[in-house]
């Protein structure tokens, strides 16, 4: 056990020194690896892990990448957002409930919170602006709706935990699909006990005839068409989801194209920033997984196991542990980086004790999301503070303090009833 906390010990000491976590994974690995065991054993476990993730295992990561990259392209955020917006922006906080509903469908194609915030950011302030929406409100809606790109499917994050755990991607999508709809919904219930409160931070806005209404969502059909193409061709056995990554970046590609978003500088653009997103994607995973395999070769998993166990606690309590850990966590760390660096910690113990794997690695990424919007290191909040300056990072944090309550309050539900998250999958006998 004192190797892997001395691991531990040196990787936040490089941290702190402002090393790149992925580099700081690695080296602690390589260097552990070669100490305990032999220094061509730690060349040999490199250029594995590098092989194998590079060429075979994450294949899948850079075709969903292009994919998000290319419907981000072309403009189907302002579509869906036009909507959400057409059923229900005549209501109080009409606006926000929008900007949520319209991220969760943007997210269920593009996959990443990041992107998911800085687009509906571009697409929707300006109709809050122009509607007199309280800043901080407009603001936390919308990192809170972001944050839905890395939970419903298909989703990046859940790829990679299925990949480190050896977990049916395919019934972890599944999987992912009602905690989804739950956040979404609580997401509303949260807007509206707000502005139930205090009116003025969320007027109505304009009502929306029915024949536009319809209209309306008729121009959605892209985005419906590519979700059913890329999941409905997975889980119908025609693809696996490699495939379906490939379908569905060709599907955006075309999108695109056919409405005239796709010069050749916006190409390589598009090309160039998912090969970005893709290097810093396989390279955080390589360190984390180099610095696994050192912590196998140490007897922490095995200890912590014993440690638990040796405590008269409900297997219950110990999840709930978890999960408050990794909002704490979330605090001073980015969300990738937290769970690969927490899950080869965490996974035999959740095993041991007797819980669901897909389950747990729902619930590890819903409470990930909550890192996204929670300071000083909520990335969509400084995307937000990047796309729109004028508002001030403390009226962001303190725009996003009802939804991250509305998260831990998930996080418990998801927790207690643990068939909400494995319902779809096991129907779909994934």
């Amino acid at each position: 056990m004192l190797e892997g906390l001395l691991g531990f010990a040196a990787m936040f000491v490089l941290m702190v020194l402002r090393v790149p976590i992925a580099i700081a994974m690695a080296a602690v690995g390589l260097i552990g690896l070669g100490l305990m065991r032999s220094w061509a054993a730690a060349a040999s476990s490199a250029a594995t892990e590098v092989l194998d993730i590079g060429a075979y295992t994450l294949s899948v990561v850079p075709l969903f990448v292009l994919m998000g990259n290319f419907v981000t392209r072309a403009g189907m955020s302002r579509e869906l957002y036009q909507a959400a917006y057409a059923f229900i922006g005549h209501r109080r906080a009409g606006l926000s409930m929008s900007t949520i509903v319209a991220c969760a469908g943007f997210g269920a194609i593009c996959g990443s919170s990041i992107a998911t915030t800085a687009t509906m950011a571009r697409v929707s302030m300006p109709e809050m602006r122009r509607f007199n929406y309280e800043p901080s409100f407009a603001a936390g809606s919308i990192c809170a709706g972001g944050t839905l790109g890395i939970l419903i499917p298909p989703s990046v994050i859940l790829v990679i935990y299925g990949i480190m755990t050896e977990s049916s991607i395919g019934a972890l999508f599944a999987a992912g699909v009602v905690p989804g709809l739950i956040a979404v919904a609580f997401y509303l219930a949260a807007a509206a006990a707000i502005t139930a409160k205090n009116p003025h931070y969320g007027p109505p806005g304009e009502r929306t005839a029915w024949p536009e209404r319809w209209r309306a969502l008729r121009q959605v059909w892209g985005v419906l068409a590519l979700f059913a193409l890329v999941i409905g061709g997975m889980y119908g056995g025609y693809f696996t989801p490699t495939e379906a990554a490939g379908v569905g970046a060709f599907g955006g590609f075309l999108f695109a194209l056919a409405r005239r978003q796709l010069p050749l500088k916006a190409l390589s653009q598009v090309l160039v920033e998912s090969a970005r997103t893709t290097a810093m994607l396989f390279t955080i995973v390589i360190g984390a997984a180099l610095f696994a395999t050192f912590l196998n070769f140490t007897s922490l998993p095995n200890d912590l196991k014993e440690f638990v166990t040796s405590f008269d606690i409900a297997p219950i309590a110990v999840i709930v542990a978890i999960c408050l850990i990794y909002v704490v966590l979330g605090m001073a760390m980015e969300t990738l980086s937290m769970i690969l660096l927490t899950v080869p910690i965490f996974f035999p113990l959740v095993l041991h004790l007797g819980f669901d794997p897909i389950w747990f690695g729902v619930l590890i990424v819903c409470v990930a999301e909550i890192s996204m919007i929670t300071p000083p290191v909520g990335m969509n909040i400084f995307v937000l503070s990047s796309v729109v300056p004028d508002v001030k990072t403390t009226e962001i944090w303190r725009g996003v303090i009802p939804f991250v309550a509305a998260d831990i309050a998930r996080m418990f539900v998801l927790i207690a009833f643990p068939m909400l998250t494995l319902w779809l999958p096991r129907a779909l006998n994934l």
